[in-house]
């Protein structure tokens, strides 16, 4: 099974949309086995970004996610990086699709409600910046047999 790190952004947290951004990939089947709410410090926020730094938009991107609360996840199940990249829509609010995460609740460039890893590679080291293992549940679910099959991996 795959884990990967959401975070639930600045703005996702002020305009109170955490549990509707969450139940999105418990609603597809995706397991949480970590959550937490937490301010990133800068230190955070500039290893967190580490490769977009000296990209124009860098500062701007650590100053928004040191600027208030976050709420951080970790999501379980087969594919879970791609199925939560798929769940949160493109970049861009004005650019997703209807019926994904920012195609539904946002429409700015600049505010993008979500972060999700893009990789399993990149997921396994925002995972560890953000949790420690001890903060991690593994549990088994009965409803997973309805849920994933052998097919699945």
């Amino acid at each position: 099974m795959e884990r990967t790190l959401v975070l639930v952004k600045p703005d996702g947290v002020q305009r109170g949309l955490i549990g509707r951004i969450l139940s999105r990939f418990e609603d597809k089947g995706l397991k949480l086995v970590g959550l937490k709410t937490l301010t990133i410090s800068p230190e955070l926020a500039e290893r967190h970004y580490a490769p977009h730094k000296g990209k124009p938009f860098y500062e701007g991107l650590v100053r928004y996610m040191t600027s208030a609360p976050v709420v951080a996840a970790v999501v379980e199940g087969p594919r879970a990086v791609d199925l939560t990249r798929s769940l949160m829509g493109a970049t861009f609010g004005w650019q997703a699709e209807p019926g994904t995460i920012r195609g539904d609740f946002g429409l700015s460039s600049g505010f993008n409600l979500i972060h999700g890893s893009d990789s399993v590679e990149s997921a396994a080291h925002e995972i560890e910046l953000f949790f420690r293992p001890e903060e991690l549940c593994a549990y088994e679910r009965d409803l997973d047999r309805w849920i994933i099959s052998s097919d699945d991996g």
